[in-house]
């Protein structure tokens, strides 16, 4: 297995997909490393791209207010990564093509960090690592064990800007999360 150090130095230079023509910088993380807790974006918007760090523009800031909401914050008891770490052109979903070339990144970052708690945040994410099939305005704040991690999504914070008449749901699933994390007693 590949340290901490290999991995993201190996991921700063991946030219597998058409997506690294255009970054400005791979966002590979933010957080603590060793957190119980993770969360998983779909993939970086233009701020998340010119800063190399996800979720630090608006959305970001939702995303903040939300963990500090259930005593969470980036930088100190849980891990932020995406699916893919690259900008998709003008913020577009990424590509089935693109995902699959990225997800090595992500599924090393997972062994590497050994959550007990993953949070996907949006469809996308969540598509990805619950369940293709997966209906984020139907399934978002429910709980699914995969191997002996709870996984639940959220509404993705850039659609709870858009659509500010989910927040209500989401808060309520943000307060089962931090039943959850208690129950669990996961490190804060």
């Amino acid at each position: 297995m590949q340290t901490w150090d290999e991995l993201e130095a190996a991921c700063r230079e991946c030219t597998k997909c058409a997506l690294h023509e255009t970054r400005s910088n791979v966002v590979f993380e933010i957080g603590n490393r060793a957190a119980d807790i993770l969360f998983i974006g779909e993939g970086p918007g233009e701020n998340e791209d010119l800063k190399g760090e996800p979720f630090v523009g608006r959305g970001g800031q939702l995303l903040d207010d939300m963990l500090k909401i259930i005593g969470l914050h980036r930088d100190k008891n849980i891990y932020i990564a995406n699916i893919v770490k690259c900008r998709p052109p003008k913020n577009r979903d990424p590509s089935n093509a693109e995902r699959s070339a990225c997800i090595d990144w992500l599924n090393s970052q997972i062994s590497l960090i050994n959550p007990r708690i993953i949070v996907c945040l949006g469809r996308i994410a969540a598509m990805e690592l619950i369940s293709p099939d997966f209906k984020i305005t139907q399934d978002q704040g429910k709980w699914h064990d995969k191997n002996g991690v709870k996984y639940m999504a959220l509404f993705h914070p850039a659609a709870l800007l858009r659509d500010p008449n989910r927040r209500p749901e989401t808060f309520v699933s943000l307060k089962e999360l931090e039943r959850t994390i208690k129950a669990l007693n996961c490190a804060l």
